[in-house]
């Protein structure tokens, strides 16, 4: 595979640019091909990659005709106005923020689910990366989906704190000190402690009483799907987790389909690893979706309430697959099928 091109990862010194500039490092894009961008504040620090650093630039001086690819997390607001700035240089973005996803003419894409919305993508083309949560659901769901279709999904999450930034990251340490020496929790990001708690509102309520964070995972699954007619119900859930997000995910498909079927078709799955409870192991964001690159499936079993009903536990760490991970693969996949070398397009 190709690595020799240009990469500019805009938000570099936070959470995801972090592990984004790691992921790359793992596979082989060489140093002097990265250009590490964030902040006029940030410029100028050194941030890790491998064995090396590279020197954060700052952003908003930066000529992005110079590069192929633009990876940008560095929250909506940013996306919102350099990631046109840098299409219209010439670059491919691949937005990890929720700035672009709702776009219809933007191609909101999980490659091992719908890879076939890159086949257009063009120089100068923005790409939106989905929210965490649905990433990990629909790696998980669309094998059952392609095969029988799917009519309903019930999914609560539990989501780490490490999905709202490096904030939550140090009250969950602080808090977690604080309960432990029983003093009272000093409460920063969140608006009730986190530590030792459960906090059932990510994001801000919607007219309808559900969260934007819940209605990411509606909107997102049916725009990925291509199908308004799949219905989901979402409850997202903040939980005192470091890295990893783990999901109880309950389904509906439209046609029946067994179970051994079910399993057979998960455990072909690209990205998926199936781990079924032997003696009380199961997957969990702590001892098997931090770090990692799958998505975990457990737990399952056919829904006793319901006759085309399956229930699964599904686990990924949020901030590699749900985000930077997720991102370099699109840029991999378009190397691969349209851009490398050997491809026309």
């Amino acid at each position: 595979m190709n690595t020799n091109f240009n990469i500019a990862v805009v938000g570099a010194s936070g959470a995801v640019g972090e592990v984004m500039l790691s992921i790359l490092e793992e596979r082989g894009y060489p140093a002097e091909n990265i250009t590490a961008l964030a902040s006029e504040r940030s410029a100028g620090k050194e941030v890790d990659y491998g064995r090396s650093s590279l020197i954060v630039q700052d952003l908003a001086n930066f000529d992005f005709s110079s590069v192929k690819y633009g990876l940008f997390s560095a929250g909506g607001s940013v996306s919102e106005k350099y990631a046109p700035i840098a299409a219209e240089a010439g670059a491919i973005v691949i937005d990890n923020t929720s700035a672009f996803r709702n776009i219809d003419e933007i191609p909101l894409v999980v490659p091992e689910v719908n890879p076939h919305m890159l086949e257009k993508v063009e120089p100068g083309s923005i790409i939106a990366n989905p929210n965490c949560s649905t990433i990990q659901m629909l790696v998980a769901l669309a094998p059952i989906q392609k095969a029988v279709g799917i009519d309903r999904i019930n999914v609560a999450t539990y989501q780490s704190v490490s999905g709202a930034g490096a904030s939550a990251l140090r009250e969950l340490a602080e808090q977690t000190v604080e309960r432990l020496s029983f003093k009272e929790p000093t409460l920063n990001k969140f608006a009730q402690p986190i530590a030792f708690n459960c906090l059932p509102q990510i994001d801000s309520m919607q007219d309808n009483g559900y969260t934007r964070e819940e209605m990411k995972m509606v909107w997102e699954t049916q725009k990925i799907f291509e199908d308004k007619n799949v219905r989901v119900n979402a409850t997202a859930v903040r939980v005192p987790v470091f890295f990893g997000h783990s999901e109880a995910v309950h389904l509906e498909t439209r046609d029946d389909i067994d179970m051994e079927q079910v399993r057979k078709l998960l455990d072909q799955a690209e990205g998926v690893i199936v781990l079924d409870g032997d003696d009380m192991i199961h997957p969990t964001a702590v001892t098997h979706g931090a770090g990692e690159d799958p998505v975990y499936v457990g737990r399952l079993r056919r829904d006793i309430s319901h006759p085309r009903g399956i229930s699964m536990w599904v686990v990924a760490d949020n901030v590699r697959k749900g985000a930077a991970l997720n991102a370099v693969q699109i840029m991999q996949w378009l190397e691969e099928n349209r851009f490398g070398s050997g491809n026309t397009a």
